[in-house]
């Protein structure tokens, strides 16, 4: 029997057109048969956050997210609530605590609101434990099955940088809405006239924060462990300023649904955005969430409309001359684009259009970026410049340089 998330992949899918699936998904050939650690996809991304009440409501008005679990007090959870939102093949789960001695009480005061949990799915929990036992990683949950009258969920949990976990999760025989302890609820929150049905249909990529030097530790971590491969990396010049500088190198799985890029700060004149983010944050963690959609336009505006702050882009940046002579023909005018601060970038493969929000937390720590890909696999390697000045100006605002 399909997984719920299987049955709700193909769901999407079946809404798309080919060349949507193209921007959305970089599939590559694959055969999970020879691989160690085989990842279907994501699961979910788990966060700690404050007010689990309000950032629920937050996410599905202005992100257009769909309310479809709760667990709580109501219904046995004494520890915290939690809100399970999703949009396409993306899913939130939004954790905060009930009970002052949760331990969630603890981690939101070290690290703010953040994603606690990267949980993978995969087909088979127990070959994916041994393989990373064995390969020296920390298992933090042993596998393990829960259950209700929905039927079972397999189960385990790996340590990843900080105080980050990866949760492996088989949902082959289970029906439920989310998990066993959830129950089915809906929003009540109705969306604006002529607003898209989705802002967005997947998560793209998560970018993950470690501190200095450690950068090529955890790569080899997702290397030995998980059988990821290395994708992309970026150094020197590449994602530099007069001031600051970053190093990064993206690791991606075997079928690439699941890529990381990896950061650490780079030696500069002023502390750097990866600098900022580990002490706000109080360690390594995921620093961005890369959100994938068919229409950035629609998209933007609606997040606009509902009080979300993006990045401006200055006007020099269309100005260039080079700028149009690298990135050619788009689907959408430059115009339209430079309205909206949308960046726009392409390489051998296509091209993709790019544009990050400002931290919609109280901390200078995690963000959001909304990416449409048009055959392109990269990260916007042309962009990082623009990019980073305006991530330096935010910072200088904030006095954190």
């Amino acid at each position: 029997m399909p997984s719920d998330q299987t049955i709700n992949e193909l769901e999407r899918l079946a809404d798309l057109s080919v060349d949507q699936l193209g921007r959305l998904v970089g599939l590559v050939e694959y055969d999970s048969s020879a691989d160690h650690f085989p990842v279907s996809g994501w699961d979910g991304l788990v966060w700690v956050v404050g007010n689990a009440v309000q950032a629920a409501h937050y996410f599905q008005s202005a992100f257009g997210m769909e309310l479809v679990a709760y667990s709580g007090p109501e219904n046995g959870n004494r520890d915290h609530r939690a809100y399970v939102l999703r949009s396409g093949a993306a899913r939130f789960v939004l954790k905060g605590a009930y009970d002052p001695a949760s331990p969630l009480v603890e981690h939101h005061r070290r690290h703010g609101d953040g994603i606690v949990d990267i949980s993978l799915e995969v087909p088979d929990v127990d070959r994916c434990v041994d393989h990373a036992a064995a390969q020296g990683a920390t298992v933090l949950a042993q596998p393990r099955d829960v259950q209700d009258e929905h039927g079972v969920v397999r189960m385990a949990t790996i340590a990843a940088y900080g105080d980050t976990v990866h949760t492996l999760v088989d949902r082959s025989r289970y029906q439920g809405v989310y998990l066993p302890g959830y129950e089915p609820r809906a929003s009540a929150l109705r969306r604006r006239p002529g607003a898209p049905e989705r802002l967005f249909q997947a998560v793209d990529h998560v970018v993950g924060n470690v501190e200095l030097g450690r950068m090529d530790q955890w790569v080899e971590f997702y290397n030995r462990v998980m059988g990821f491969t290395n994708m992309a990396e970026f150094i020197g010049g590449d994602i530099a300023t007069e001031y600051s500088a970053l190093m990064s190198k993206v690791v991606a799985s075997g079928n690439h649904r699941v890529k990381f890029p990896l950061n650490e700060p780079a030696a500069g004149r002023r502390k750097s955005q990866i600098d900022e983010f580990l002490e706000f944050y109080g360690g390594p963690g995921a620093q961005h969430v890369a959100l994938a959609t068919d229409d950035i336009i629609a998209t933007y505006d609606a997040m606009v409309a509902e009080g979300v702050e993006f990045l401006p882009t200055p006007a020099s940046y269309y100005e260039d001359p080079r700028l149009r002579a690298r990135i050619g023909s788009v689907r959408v005018p430059v115009e339209e684009l430079s309205s909206r601060g949308i960046l726009v970038d392409r390489d051998e493969d296509g091209y993709l259009l790019q544009i990050f929000t400002k931290p919609p937390v109280d901390r200078p720590t995690v963000f959001f970026e909304l990416i449409e890909r048009h055959g392109s696999l990269g990260f916007g390697k042309g962009n990082f410049q623009a990019l980073f000045e305006a991530i330096e100006r935010e910072q200088e605002k904030r006095g954190n340089f």
